[in-house]
């Protein structure tokens, strides 16, 4: 039986890619609806996607052909849902930073704070978190994490470097102080550990907040965009989510639940002692700190002063960042007033400023300048990107799979599965819809723990759109908080990439990840649905049905306003 067992799980693999697809026939060939067979390929991406039997990616094309083929989007309509709008922000966004990426700001950034904020544990931590929540806001969180985390090896380094010192040192004590010495050498070694299991996860934290602030920050953001762009132009209405009103609601929340963690792994692993956690003594802690600014010193005084490309970078990502915040000020104009209405979106800058980077010089031009040699010939300059960064750093499949998460939210609208699944879930509707928000958002930000945030969000918007829509309740009240909660994935290292790359350095067992990261789910929530109902209702309105959507006879006679 146990080889059986054995010889079952080597195949585990192709017994769900071919066993699921069998399982789940009778959907689109004994019941043959529209909404069935909408299941059928809704069901079979949600088992795949779960259980990663081929590549996410793979698996968000599935709709490309599947739709067709049953017969309910024709190929030529449901192929544009790979390339939207918000795909295009995304993409802006994506090629901004891989410019970063490549002229080292990223680094130099990150250097810097660290230079300013001093070398206890604790502000080290604080540092390296910042550096990460604010890059991670433009950067994907994968690249920010990656950058990071070598930084953080080189500073444990040092700090193992002064502990190892301390223990040569007390070899030196006569014999009736040898006890001593070696309660208090494995009293550090405990204390080192600790710091290091803070500084990794502390790292991985910092950037699943940062994914928080911006609508470009994480993939289950722009899901959330993309899908409610769709789903109020479905009832004539215009979507109140872009980049300006985002940053309204998820940066103060991001920034929250950020000096959270930082307080939590502080409590969890630090322990301090005297405000410091790896010397026992003045002479040791002025060591540690010497040693230990020196090596982050060195490294930033390698990356050079500002080059003319960095700064050029620079000067783009800032007028990047000034056109999504002004576009529209929430009511209260912004440049897109200059232009026809509807005309211009987010993805306008965006674009606009990656096309730039493969014109502008990443050197100072010498074309006109005096005192040049007049025999010299100028030499070609390479532009601020070439084509080559970017076909090499881009995460191609991440467009894949927003697009096949766009597609999937399409089919279901379409084929009228949206709507049955709100009509089933009519039950809920006699439920406080803050209790039901609490409710989602647990679900979520525990089901993402297991697999990927942006697969889950793809799921689960078509499904609380219409739960919202047949109860009377706004539907960007569920979609948005319930988006954001699929990044609090703190427990378990395949939760998101950031989790997977500081485990894989060793410091970490599963029970740390676990055990800590339970903590920061159960408060996360809690934020969260407060900050729904505080600054985000006074932003997004939640408490009022847009009128569009009374234009469902369901919602007419079940109108309720949250309150």
């Amino acid at each position: 039986m146990a080889n059986v067992l054995k010889q079952l799980w080597s195949i585990r693999v192709l017994l769900i890619m071919f066993i699921s697809p069998l399982v789940l026939l009778p959907l689109p060939l004994h019941i043959g609806t529209q909404e069935a067979k909408t299941a059928y390929v809704l069901i079979l991406m949600a088992v795949f996607w779960i259980t990663e039997v081929v590549p996410i990616s793979v698996t968000a094309l599935l709709p490309v052909f599947m739709f067709p083929m049953l017969g309910v989007i024709k190929a030529k309509e449901i192929a544009p849902a790979y390339m939207s709008d918000t795909i295009m922000v995304f993409l802006g966004g994506l090629v901004m930073a891989v410019a970063i990426e490549t002229w080292n700001i990223h680094r130099l950034m990150a250097l810097r704070v660290l230079l300013v904020v001093g070398t206890e544990p604790r502000w080290l931590m604080l540092g390296l978190m910042i550096s990460t929540w604010f890059l991670s806001m433009w950067i994907s969180n994968s690249a920010t994490t990656a950058m990071m985390i070598p930084i953080a090896q080189a500073i444990l380094i040092q700090l193992k470097g002064t502990s190892d010192k301390l223990h040569d040192n007390e070899k030196t004590f006569d014999v009736k102080d040898n006890e001593q010495s070696t309660e208090v050498t494995d009293d550090e070694a405990t204390h080192y550990k600790r710091i290091c299991k803070a500084v990794s996860l502390c790292i991985a934290y910092a950037a699943n907040s940062g994914g928080i602030c911006s609508l470009t920050g994480t993939g289950p953001n722009l899901v959330l965009k993309g899908h409610a762009e769709e789903l109020y132009a479905k009832y004539g209405e215009e979507s109140p989510v872009h980049f300006t009103m985002w940053m309204g609601f998820g940066l103060p929340l991001g920034f929250t639940i950020f000096i959270i963690c930082w307080i939590w792994l502080q409590i969890a692993f630090l322990r301090c002692r005297g405000g410091c956690c790896c010397c026992s003594n003045v002479e040791d802690k002025k060591e540690r700190g010497r040693r230990v600014k020196q090596v982050i010193r060195d490294q930033y005084d390698a990356l050079g002063p500002i080059t003319y490309a960095q700064g050029s970078v620079l000067v783009l990502f800032g007028i990047l960042v000034v056109c999504w915040i002004s576009r529209d000020l929430g009511g209260v104009g912004g440049w897109g007033d200059l232009f026809k209405d509807g005309y211009v979106r987010d993805s306008t800058p965006a674009v606009l400023l990656a096309v730039l980077l493969f014109v502008l010089p990443a050197e100072k031009p010498a074309i006109f300048c005096w005192g040049t040699d007049e025999d010299e010939k100028p030499k070609p300059t390479r532009a601020l990107l070439t084509w080559k960064d970017a076909h090499e750093k881009l995460p191609w499949s991440l467009f894949l799979l927003l697009g096949g998460g766009f597609a999937l939210a399409k089919g279901c609208q379409d084929s009228g599965l949206s709507l049955w699944i709100g009509e089933q879930l009519e039950v809920f509707k006699g439920l406080n819809p803050w209790l039901m928000l609490l409710i989602l958002c647990y679900v979520c930000s525990f089901f993402t723990e297991v697999t990927s945030n942006v697969a889950i969000a793809t799921i689960i918007m078509p499904i609380l759109s219409s739960l919202a829509i047949n109860t009377g309740v706004n539907p960007l009240f569920y979609i948005l908080p319930a988006a954001i909660s699929t990044s609090f994935a703190y427990m378990l290292p395949v939760a998101t990439p950031p989790n997977a790359l500081v485990f894989s350095y060793g410091h970490l067992k599963v029970i740390d990840m676990a055990s800590a990261g339970f903590i920061l789910n159960i408060i996360a929530v809690p934020l969260l649905v407060f900050a729904t109902y505080t600054w985000g209702d006074a932003i997004f309105d939640f408490s009022t049905v847009p009128p569009g959507f009374l234009t469902n006879q369901t919602v007419l006679s079940n109108l309720t306003h949250i309150v």
